[in-house]
């Protein structure tokens, strides 16, 4: 599942991750942060090497999919119409 939310970095370039998305998260855990042109990803330093592949492969779908949103090439699906394509993948 993925969550989208809105957060500002303060001045000294903190940031602070909502609660609802730091719940898998302890205190003092490493996290690895990955910036391309205009993005960051942000991930949990002991899984990296585990789902790299996996990771890449999230990011470069998820790359091509703002880029149909910023041309206005999009589709809207009903509910039911959503999760049959999301039970072929």
């Amino acid at each position: 599942m993925v969550t989208i939310d809105i957060i500002r970095m303060s001045s000294k370039g903190q940031i602070v991750i909502p609660s609802s998305m730091r719940k898998d998260l302890k205190e003092g855990e490493d996290l690895i942060i990955v910036k391309d042109d205009e993005r960051f990803i942000l991930k949990k330093a002991e899984k990296l090497s585990e789902k790299m592949k996996e990771d890449l492969e999230f990011a470069r779908r998820t790359e091509e999919a703002w880029k149909e949103i910023d041309e206005g090439k999009f589709t809207s699906y009903s509910k039911e119409e959503f999760l049959k394509k999301l039970e072929k993948w």
